[in-house]
């Protein structure tokens, strides 16, 4: 049923989808090779390109081994995981708003960033112990226990807004700040017990920040995202049938609790990876997904990967604004994303009632 449904779609509305993503995908290259070349070492375009054409053995020019090094050490890693970051909580932040048919849910808004939070922060504090263990926990301890927090906080929020297989999006957000809340004590407490250094950390960490990416940080992250956000990707039919309602969707052989578990799943394998990699940075997953259905439609053939892309765009252009506006020094990029963020989330707010999927 659900086939046929997507395959009724006129052919005139997939290219412009096509189109729409092809002009996202063009500004997204361009933006990438801006913030390869702009920063506090400066690297011509035309070095950029030859380095990174080196990289596959083709030689298309000269280039210093200084700039090759800022490039591939520096700079490269830290605009992929930015990549990465934005695109995932874009996604994420789709896949929840379509499965709840509702604009104003997000990761962070129904406790999965603060979840994540909650425990990256024990982590922190103490996890020196953990990492004694064995050397694996200081790679992925982090972002281990940063998902399984998000995870958590996710289902206990999803149960005490569910009743008898149905869920009352106004329950779930009112357990969700009330969840905010909770997390938010809770960490305070564990920084009760934290030291001066770990202090430091979780206060630069708290505001969003890419500036501790590396190579080995990036693989963990593509290995922990990558695939959720493949299983989102997938579930365009079955969350296209759900925005007609639950009840119509099962009719359509849509497997409703598996669709469910699998974008609770994903979503907080990505935030709490995420969480964990760069510190909590808000509105991406509210922000991105709500203009693309505004500005092209609520298909999610097209919301979901345009809204992997506008968030990389968004996360990408962020983190250039960061690096450049006080530079030597850096802008948390936390701060970047919440001064776009919040005003278009209080527009979001007043409008609510006029926004129509």
């Amino acid at each position: 049923m659900i086939k046929t449904l997507q395959a009724s779609i006129p052919q005139s509305k997939h290219k412009v989808q096509n189109t729409v993503l092809v002009f996202l995908g063009l500004v997204f290259i361009t933006l990438v090779l801006l913030s390869a070349s702009i920063g506090a070492y400066q690297i011509s375009l035309k070095s950029v390109i030859s380095i990174l054409f080196n990289i596959v053995g083709l030689n298309l020019g000269e280039f210093t081994v200084a700039e090759a090094n800022v490039l591939m050490g520096i700079r490269l890693p830290r605009i992929l995981m930015g990549i990465l970051i934005g695109g995932g909580l874009g996604l994420a932040g789709a896949a929840l708003q379509g499965l709840f048919r509702n604009p104003l849910v997000e990761p962070g808004l129904i406790g999965v960033s603060s979840g994540g939070a909650f425990f990256a922060v024990v982590f922190i504090v103490f996890g020196a112990s953990l990492t004694s263990i064995t050397p694996l926990f200081s790679l992925i301890g982090l972002p281990l226990f940063a998902f399984l927090g998000g995870l958590l906080v996710t289902l206990l929020v999803y149960n005490i807004s569910s009743y008898s297989g149905k869920t009352d999006i106004s329950v779930l957000i009112l357990a969700g700040v009330a969840i905010n809340a909770l997390m938010g004590a809770l960490i305070g407490l564990v920084l009760f017990y934290a030291d001066d250094a770990a202090l430091r950390n979780f206060t630069f960490w708290s505001l969003g920040d890419l500036g501790g990416s590396n190579w080995s940080k990036l693989g963990i992250a593509a290995i922990l995202i990558l695939p959720a956000l493949i299983f989102i990707l997938r579930l365009f039919p079955q969350l296209n049938a759900m925005a007609l309602g639950e009840r119509e969707a099962y009719h359509m052989g849509v497997n409703i609790q598996y669709v469910k578990y699998v974008l609770f799943l994903a979503s907080a394998l990505i935030v709490g990876t995420a969480v964990s990699m760069s510190g909590t940075i808000g509105f991406v997953g509210l922000v991105v997904p709500h203009l693309i259905r505004l500005g092209f439609g609520a298909d999610h053939r097209l919301v979901l990967p345009g809204s992997f892309l506008l968030g990389a765009i968004l996360l990408s252009a962020a983190d250039l604004l960061a690096r450049n506006l006080v530079r030597p020094a850096e802008l948390p990029i936390g701060i970047i994303t919440a001064l776009l963020g919040a005003p278009f989330f209080i527009y979001l707010i007043v409008n609510f009632k006029k926004v129509k999927y």
